[in-house]
């Protein structure tokens, strides 16, 4: 079975001392969970495994009275350490205070049970891990597949990773595309927007928060003012809320709406977004046209290269520690702007879909990046850029 490079991580971590609690994020199928089984499999820890998908949120004694039950199989069988794993933790209601109370009671008293969590990505952060666990976590982040990884697991080539994404569980289905896409959307989109968004955020209009993101993903590499989101949107909204599930979207690593670069912050807030999902499936699942269909049109094609890259870049952001915007003058504009610690890097996609823009130059002449980088047609291979480690562009 493959192991993604995390599995090596959580393995170092789990022959440590008692330490920090392990939280494993990242959106669905991505592999989490048999991240996780892999390493209980491998380690010579005893372990449970507990997960909270079918506990009712309000059950607030429910972590107690797992982290009990794996006290009393340590004193029985007289364990020295035990690994206790929870898997969809964010479903319980104000659960890291009670992860935190559990815890610190085992540091108090010596016990030695380490902690594996599981849960959704920067939506997991934001509703726990900042507010009472400060100082007792680590994070490893499970990003959606790279290209790489797809093609030592399941032998794929550059243009079926750009078309069909990283998503390892639909690898096997591409030969039929309507099963791939029916996969895409019951097994990913569906619990994503369902479970994960809806049920772990205040979302008071939920078919508008479904339209946005399948509009979002189908516009993914275009600039659209939600303005024109709205009209084409047939549930009532307004744009401050259509901002907000935007925003939720892309804390679940779904769909972001990439902001444009500028030297001020307000400008920047007020910018017309630019679609991007986090992997360029969700694009292929709700567009509609197919593999050959893409393919064979270069300007069609050329949206699900520049999604691809967009894809590859905003999944590394958030570790890496770098904003990813987008820049437009006129008809002159750069794909992707990284900032980081007040440097840039300009991106330009080339892959048959513009001829000609002076956005790159434009852009090197107004704020001096550290890296001006042109990925496709003559510049940087598509396939390298793919396969780079992004922490490389900042040496």
């Amino acid at each position: 079975m493959y192991r993604r490079e995390q599995y090596h991580t959580l393995m170092e971590r789990m022959a440590e001392p008692r330490k920090f609690i392990q939280v494993i994020a990242g959106p669905r199928q991505v592999g989490k969970s048999t991240l996780v089984k892999q390493v209980m499999q491998d380690c010579s820890l005893p372990y449970t495994l507990e997960t909270a998908d079918a506990i009712n949120s309000e059950n607030g004694e429910w972590i107690a009275n797992v982290w009990e039950s794996v006290r009393q199989q340590m004193s029985f069988r007289q364990q020295t350490e035990h690994l206790l794993v929870i898997d969809e933790i964010h479903k319980i209601k104000n659960w890291s205070e009670q992860i935190k109370r559990e815890w610190d009671n085992d540091t108090f008293n010596d016990r030695n049970i380490k902690v594996i969590l599981l849960g959704s990505s920067r939506l997991l952060l934001k509703k726990g891990l900042t507010e009472s666990l400060m100082g007792r976590f680590e994070l490893i982040r499970m990003p959606h597949w790279s290209l790489r990884e797809m093609h030592d697991a399941f032998g794929w080539d550059i243009n079926q990773y750009i078309y069909f994404g990283g998503y390892p569980g639909g690898a096997t289905l591409i030969s039929n595309e309507r099963r791939w896409r029916q996969y895409v959307q019951d097994a990913i989109i569906a619990p994503s927007i369902e479970k994960d968004v809806i049920l772990t955020s205040t979302i008071y209009k939920p078919t508008l928060m479904r339209n946005l993101f399948e509009l979002g993903c189908s516009y993914s590499g275009e600039e659209l003012s939600l303005n024109k989101v709205l009209g084409q949107l047939q549930d009532a909204g307004n744009v401050t809320t259509l901002s907000n599930y935007l925003e939720i979207l892309n804390e679940c690593n779904l769909l972001a709406g990439l902001q444009k670069y500028a030297a001020d912050k307000a400008r920047k807030y007020n910018s017309i977004p630019k679609f991007q999902t986090y992997n360029s499936a969700l694009l292929s699942a709700l567009n509609g046209n197919t593999y050959e269909q893409a393919f064979t049109d270069t300007k069609l094609w050329g949206r699900w290269v520049e999604t691809a890259i967009g894809a590859h870049l905003i999944n590394h952001a958030d570790a890496i520690g770098y904003r990813l915007y987008y820049w437009r003058e006129a008809n002159n504009e750069v794909d992707y702007v990284l900032e980081r610690q007040g440097r840039t890097i300009a991106i330009e996609v080339k892959s048959g879909r513009r001829t000609t823009n002076k956005g790159i130059s434009l852009f090197r002449e107004r704020f001096h990046p550290l890296h001006t980088i042109i990925v496709g047609s003559g510049g940087f291979p598509i396939a390298d850029f793919l396969e780079m480690d992004l922490e490389r562009l900042w040496r």
